[in-house]
């Protein structure tokens, strides 16, 4: 990672349960847990704003301090969403080292237009959004950076320059984006027997 990991604070929850985390959000906190490294689980809830801004920002590493205590360095594991899908609210935590080797989602950031989508019937299909890489927690990307002006017609996995340390695990054939050419119907119909209309008759021998 080029950037400072962020540091949150964090309190322990003692009341767990659905209605208790229901209140926790109404309140402006959002529940989470900590775990791994042999330590215990811990049920915790955080600042939701300030939280969610880290995240929408594609922070991938947090410094949580619980209850004032030392900040230990966490995964952003998982999220849970609501039934909607379009708030999260609930967050997984898992503790890490900067030297640790990691898998994530990482997402791609788009930038420009692949040369053949300016073809006529051109439709620039976006196949994925994000992919899975390893790397070593200090090395985790916010984002991968694709110059899609750099490519003609299609964008795979494995035509992307990574980033120092970081190497992608989703398969190098996975498409990213590419240009489809629309189907164009075929113009020339099959002729229709001329009508008599106004028509000339076809001239027979012997006239």
């Amino acid at each position: 990672m080029t950037h400072e990991t962020p540091t949150i604070s964090a309190e322990k929850r003692e009341r767990l349960g659905s209605r208790y985390a229901q209140r926790l959000r109404k309140s402006g906190r959002l529940p989470a847990v900590i775990y791994g490294h042999g330590s215990d689980p811990v049920s915790v809830s955080v600042d939701e704003k300030t939280t969610l801004a880290h995240l929408h920002h594609g922070r991938h590493v947090l410094n949580v301090e619980i209850d004032g205590e030392d900040a230990e360095t966490c995964l952003v594991k998982d999220l849970q969403f609501g039934y909607l899908g379009d708030d999260v609210i609930h967050v997984d935590l898992a503790r890490v080292n900067l030297d640790e080797k990691v898998t994530v989602k990482v997402h791609l950031d788009l930038a420009g237009e692949l040369q053949n989508a300016k073809l006529a019937g051109a439709i620039v299909v976006h196949d994925h959004s994000e992919i899975e890489v390893e790397c070593a927690v200090r090395d985790i990307p916010e984002s991968i950076r694709v110059e899609l002006d750099t490519y003609r017609e299609s964008v795979t996995v494995g035509e992307l320059v990574m980033p120092e340390g970081v190497v992608a695990t989703t398969s190098g054939s996975t498409m990213i984006v590419h240009v489809q050419i629309a189907a164009e119907e075929d113009a020339a119909e099959a002729p229709a027997e001329e009508a008599a209309d106004g028509g000339e008759a076809p001239a027979t021998e012997g006239d």
